[in-house]
Order: C-alpha cells, then sequence, then structure tokens
C-alpha cells in the first residue's frame, strides 16, 4: 500500500505541482490585483477594496455591452455550431464512398489559426461580398462588417466555419458507437429515418452533445483572436467581446486592477453558465 502510494506521488506530484504554479497561483495572484488600483508597471498596488468591481457594473457601460454581446453570440454560436457538426457527422456516416475524404475536408478549417481565419474571412465579406453586391446590386452584401448586424453574423459565421469540423469528430465517435442491433430493429419495426434520429439516434448521442456544447459555449465567450482580425471591435466597440475588452482595459489603457476584477468576473459568469449547461445537460441525458 505503501508502495503503491510512493509510485502514486511520484507521477501525480509533478503534474500538480505544475498546475498549482501555472493555474492556481496565477489565479490567486489576479483575485488580489482586482481589489488595486495596480498600472501593472509600478511594483507598488494599492489596495482600493471592492472600487473596482463597484465601478464595473455601475460605471463601465462598455462592459456591460461587450458582456452583453458576448452571451448574444455565444448562444448563437453554441446552436450553430452543434447542429452544423452534428449535420456533417450524420453526412459522412452514411457509407459514402467519398466520407473519409469529406472528413478531412471538413475538419480543416480547424487546423487555421484564429487570425489568419479572421483575416481570409475580412477579404471574402469585404472585397467578395461587396464585389458581388455591387454585381448583382444585392445591398444587403455591401459594406459588409461596416455594422453591428453584419460584424455579429460575420463572426457566427467564421466561428461555426472553423469549429464545426472539429464537433463533427465528436459526434462522429457517438454515432458509431450506437449499437447496430437497435437500428436494425427500428428499421423491422417500420421506422422512418427521421423517427431513427429522433427516437434512437438523438438519444443516444446526448453525451456527445453534453461535451459539444460545453465546448463550443467555452470556445465562444473566449474568443479573442478571431474577433480581433475580422472586426477589431469595430464598429465603433459594438463587436468587442470580452475577451478584447478586458485585454484593451489592461494593456492598452493601463489599468490592470480594473482589468483583473473584469476578468474574475468574467470567470465566475463562465464557470456558472458552463456548470448548469453541464448540470441540465446530464439530467436530459437521463430523462432520454
Amino acid at each position: 500500500m505503501k508502495h503503491s502510494k510512493l509510485w502514486f506521488g511520484f507521477f501525480v506530484g509533478p503534474i500538480l505541482l505544475s498546475f498549482i504554479v501555472v493555474v492556481i497561483a496565477p489565479m490567486m495572484m489576479g483575485i488580489y490585483y482586482s481589489f488595486t488600483d495596480w498600472n501593472g508597471i509600478n511594483n507598488n498596488a494599492d489596495w482600493v477594496g471592492l472600487k473596482n468591481y463597484v465601478e464595473i457594473f455601475t460605471q463601465d457601460r462598455e462592459f456591460l455591452n461587450a458582456f452583453q454581446f458576448t452571451v448574444k453570440f455565444a448562444i448563437v454560436s453554441v446552436i450553430t455550431i452543434n447542429a452544423m457538426g452534428f449535420g456533417l457527422a450524420i453526412l459522412v456516416t452514411r457509407g459514402l464512398k467519398i466520407s473519409n475524404f469529406l472528413r478531412s475536408i471538413f475538419f480543416m478549417p480547424n487546423l487555421i489559426g484564429g487570425l489568419i481565419l479572421g483575416f481570409v474571412w475580412q477579404f471574402i465579406f469585404t472585397r467578395a461580398f461587396h464585389a458581388v453586391g455591387v454585381r448583382f446590386g444585392i445591398d444587403f452584401l455591401q459594406g459588409w462588417l461596416a455594422t453591428t448586424s453584419t460584424g455579429f453574423w460575420g463572426l457566427v459565421i467564421l466561428m461555426s466555419w472553423q469549429m464545426a469540423g472539429y464537433m463533427m469528430v465528436i459526434y462522429i465517435a457517438a454515432i458509431e458507437n450506437i449499437p447496430q442491433s437497435l437500428l436494425e430493429a427500428a428499421e423491422i419495426d417500420g421506422a422512418t429515418n427521421w423517427q431513427v434520429l429522433r427516437h434512437v439516434t438523438i438519444p443516444l448521442v446526448a453525451p456527445a452533445f453534453t461535451v459539444g456544447v460545453f465546448l463550443t459555449l467555452s470556445n465562444s465567450f473566449k474568443l479573442y483572436d478571431q474577433n480581433l482580425s475580422l472586426t477589431g471591435g469595430g464598429p465603433f466597440n459594438s463587436t468587442q467581446m470580452l475577451a478584447m475588452h478586458i485585454y484593451n482595459t489592461a494593456f492598452r489603457f493601463n489599468t490592470f486592477g480594473l482589468a483583473q476584477a473584469k476578468a474574475v468576473v468574467f470567470l465566475m459568469a463562465v464557470a456558472c453558465i458552463s456548470l448548469t449547461q453541464i448540470y441540465y445537460s446530464k439530467k436530459r441525458e437521463v430523462e432520454m
């Protein structure tokens, strides 16, 4: 017993120490600095108590706007990404001869960096869409990314195109794990493809939905590089998401204490939303 504990400590100890140094300690320091008036340059961090948190919720309208925009983006992105990923997984598990080729093509956007994708889609939206709009007289396609509405949907399109293939892989694993006997029994009973999908496939893939929704939800809230390269938060910071807003607060205005307070609020919000989502998703799995 003692020997096994030594081996357990030998393998787990370095990982636990690294986790404490890299994650826990910086998080604790960040929480401490959120109660200070620190500019990130001087060694002196004056203690101000809850002043930063009061300012966030009473005076900083831009933070609340960024939070509202991020929540809206996260909700829409979670729906579109998981719907596209599940649809692609259904497509490539139908036994097509080009299924392996399609899997590679659909997953490929996930391998491209967010900054590069942002610049690529910025060119598509501002040049290609504009050219098509001018050629065919479609006003909706002209001046894309110049308004809050089109900027929002531009971010949703970019995020969905990038992550749908990743979600597809998760749903493929879940679909292929469904016992073939259940599908054959449903077919013998005369169930249509829609009935099989609704009453057999979706309930059995529910655990994968829990994972997929959690991953897309957390990634949508933490989005920064695509936001930076596609819209830069414009026009007039109307498409600025929380990660970019916190970064600008810290490194553009040198108010690190206030930025840390915003990061703590951000952390608590994402944690509460994610844990709530997991709880209800797990409960839904049991009901299915």
